[in-house]
């Protein structure tokens, strides 16, 4: 009798396989043991609000634990984002342009728009703008042709504000939302994904995309969750022992890839920035950690790691 679950067979568009025991050798530049790709959301001044065309305020990860007021400003949650970028998004910047490490900056096109000061900053430094889509946290339209024109207005209106077409995308994407990303081209991948330690390739409606994944739990924004980090030394220390698990695989010839999630509002508190500082110090006694922006692991990987058979597929 056939199995209805064998992977071989089985019309099943997930891969719960992925790479198995014997996962590729990324093959990181200079031999590296570790890739290490820090992301900073900017998101403020894109979020939930009336004053932003939305029946209620923003209520998720924000630190004011409350639910969303309907109908009217929240101006405790505003004032909690706008710390991000007024205060946060600078000490961060500050923090990583003094150590010259890369970033990737997912950045949400509202958001971006009402700071172009801090734009500048994040091109000054070099680092990468990958787009966080044209809102935060709320869902695009219904219809498929109002989605593809939110995606083609996103990404004309990033590449406006940063001088440069996006390459990365970051946002709630749904099987639709990835075929019609591949439909309109442009990007080198896609990050909206967290199912593996390294990229992976994936069938996008009969083509090959490429997946950078990213985290959900190596990121600030659980000191805004209930079950979450609670004070710099709780995130020092996960952060910590995530590096020393993949780097000590990478030691032992596993190579991998590790991300780290932080925003201004959350990360860029002075008190969790201590935390953070930790981090970086921890990882700089470390040899061979290539410490780069998702685009260069992106296109590291197109040259190294072409697509072949694709499991994962939408």
């Amino acid at each position: 009798m056939t199995n209805p679950f064998d992977p071989a067979t089985a019309d099943y568009p997930r891969d719960v396989v992925g790479y198995g025991r014997n996962p590729p050798d990324p093959r990181w530049p200079g031999g590296a043991k570790l890739a290490l790709q820090i992301v900073i959301n900017y998101e403020e001044g894109g979020e939930k609000s009336v004053l932003h065309g939305d029946d209620r305020s923003e209520s998720f990860l924000t630190e004011h634990i409350t639910t969303p007021m309907i109908g009217e400003r929240a101006l405790t949650a505003e004032s909690l984002w706008e710390y991000g970028s007024r205060v946060g998004f600078w000490r961060l910047w500050r923090l990583f342009t003094a150590r010259k490490i890369p970033i990737t900056v997912y950045g949400v096109t509202m958001a971006m728009g009402r700071n172009p000061e801090a734009v500048a900053a994040m091109r000054e430094a070099g680092w990468e703008i990958a787009t966080h889509g044209m809102r935060w946290n709320v869902n695009p339209p219904e219809d498929e042709a109002g989605e593809r024109a939110e995606i083609i207005e996103t990404l004309r209106l990033h590449e406006e504000l940063c001088g440069s077409p996006a390459l990365g995308w970051y946002n709630r994407s749904t099987a639709r939302t990835y075929r019609l990303l591949s439909e309109i081209g442009g990007l080198l991948y896609f990050a909206d994904n967290y199912a593996d330690d390294l990229p992976f390739w994936a069938d996008i409606a009969g083509k090959p995309e490429l997946f950078v994944p990213y985290t959900l739990e190596v990121n600030d924004m659980k000191f805004a969750v209930s079950n979450g980090f609670g004070d710099a030394e709780q995130f020092f220390i996960y952060l910590r022992d995530t590096f020393d698990v993949l780097y000590a695989e990478g030691v032992a010839g596993m190579p991998r890839m590790m991300s780290v999630g932080l925003h201004g509002r959350l990360a860029g508190r002075p008190g969790r920035t201590a935390g953070l500082m930790r981090f970086l110090d921890h990882v700089a006694k470390h040899d061979g950690v290539w410490a780069t922006t998702r685009a260069e692991i992106a296109r590291h990987w197109r040259r190294e790691h072409p697509p072949g058979v694709l499991k994962t597929r939408w």
